[in-house]
């Protein structure tokens, strides 16, 4: 099972693969359930694994300023 597929939520390299995908289960009816579309499905899997790892790393960077953005307001505040 995938995280949302829509357009809009991935890079254009995984969308690529996304519409590959979608088409190969449009074109393989049954085939489709018998492994003619794992290879592209491997593909998929791993473009949006490395999504989510770059979209956590960006995450966490964000938190880690932050937290450092707070700790020295609140430095600042009790030195006041």
């Amino acid at each position: 099972m995938h995280t949302d597929l829509s357009a809009h939520l991935h890079t254009p390299a995984c969308n690529k693969l996304i519409e590959e995908l979608q088409a190969c289960h449009k074109n393989n009816g049954f085939g489709k359930f018998l492994g003619v579309c794992n290879s592209i499905d491997d593909k998929v899997v791993k473009c949006l694994k490395k999504e989510r790892i770059a979209r956590s790393a960006a995450n966490r960077a964000k938190a880690r300023e932050r937290q450092a953005k707070y700790k020295e307001q609140l430095l600042q505040g009790e030195a006041n």
